[in-house]
């Protein structure tokens, strides 16, 4: 009894793992360059119930396997190439086909993304003086 509560409270969890990345997945559908997950499931070990005994001349059946469920074992990337759109920016690329742009952080960390909506800073400020300079002049 205590078996199967556990094999269905492993099936459960790794359920609620695969509903919790569609749902990341769905949240994420309107991000520019996101790729969505998708979850893989390995099965538990099984175990046999009844060894074969040679002095039992019954015809009971032997070597039953039982499996103890599934746990997630990965989440793996959909690297598929998704629809460009036009937005009429000129510093708006798209890679088609493989890659990505690699952008430098403002620590000089080097870091990659699909995402091509890129904006251009004459004086080097950062992202956030740019948009305190771009609400300025909309006043």
């Amino acid at each position: 009894m205590i078996r199967s509560l556990w094999t269905a409270a492993n099936g459960m969890k790794a359920q609620q793992f695969n509903i919790d990345t569609i749902s990341n997945n769905l949240s994420n559908v309107n991000t520019i360059g996101y790729k969505s997950n998708r979850a893989e499931f390995k099965d538990l070990m099984y175990t046999e119930l009844k060894k074969p005994n040679p002095n039992d001349d019954r015809n009971a059946p032997v070597n039953i396997q039982v499996g103890h469920g599934v746990r997630v074992s990965a989440t793996s990337k959909d690297m598929t190439q998704g629809s460009a759109i036009e937005t009429g920016n000129p510093f708006d690329v798209a890679i088609d086909g493989d890659g990505f742009f690699q952008v430098e952080l403002p620590n000089g960390e080097a870091r990659y993304t699909r995402d091509g909506s890129f904006k251009l800073s004459v004086n080097g400020n950062t992202s956030d003086e740019m948009m305190q300079q771009a609400n300025n002049l909309k006043r």
